[in-house]
């Protein structure tokens, strides 16, 4: 939202160059994620003491802002979502946009809640099945590398 605002995302919609870097950058990083997913050894976590151990927020939130700007189909969506519903008439577009854009947070925000409801309900069914687990980030280390492949070999 915010590199809408200011103009940015209009850039890697207008220059093919600045596009294909995001695109291979954004695929690299994906089979980054799908390296280390494929790796991660199951949790053991319904024993005492063997918790995952929380990362600090900043990192989490850096991530997530990195996998969001490395993925031009985000960038490009964003340019063309938001600007439809922007009318010069009522104020600063730039301000108009980040409204725009912190609705879409809000709204996120809940469907995303919800799946962590769902997913903390099923848990414990999955917790305790090292078998589970792996397979579970197998299977996500392929959705990783087929994003990748769709992403590093998509048009604009």
């Amino acid at each position: 939202t915010l590199a809408v605002a200011l103009g940015l995302a209009a850039v890697f919609a207008a220059s093919a160059t600045a596009f294909a870097v995001l695109k291979f950058a954004g695929a690299a990083y994906l089979v980054y994620l799908a390296w280390g997913a494929w790796r991660a050894p199951p949790a053991a976590l319904g024993a005492p003491g063997s918790a995952v151990p929380a990362q600090p927020w900043p990192r989490l939130l850096l991530r997530g802002v990195l996998m969001n700007l490395s993925n031009p189909k985000v960038v490009l969506f964003f340019l063309a979502l938001l600007p439809q519903f922007v009318q010069p008439g009522r104020g600063p577009v730039a301000l108009q946009l980040l409204w725009f854009g912190a609705l879409f947070i809000v709204a996120g925000s809940l469907v995303f809640g919800a799946v962590v409801l769902v997913a903390a309900a099923l848990r414990a069914r999955l917790a305790g099945s090292a078998r589970v687990q792996r397979g579970l980030n197998r299977a996500a280390a392929l959705v990783f590398v087929a994003l990748a492949v769709r992403l590093a070999t998509a048009q604009r």
